[in-house]
């Protein structure tokens, strides 16, 4: 677990500090947001999934 936490360590304003230009920046917000939507969906999906798994039984 200690691994993923040293591989996930990003430092985002350095990134848009030496970024080459503004389509970068803009690649790494996008970047930056995905894991996140990733877990809402995610957790959304399970919610839903309960759900209808309680209006069934």
């Amino acid at each position: 677990m200690k691994i993923i936490a040293l591989v996930q360590e990003v430092d985002i304003a350095e990134k848009l500090k030496t970024a080459p230009d503004g389509t970068y920046q803009i690649g790494v917000l996008i970047g930056s947001f995905i894991p996140f939507v990733v877990l809402a969906g995610l957790a959304y999906w399970m919610y839903a999934s309960a759900k209808k798994r309680d209006k069934n039984g």
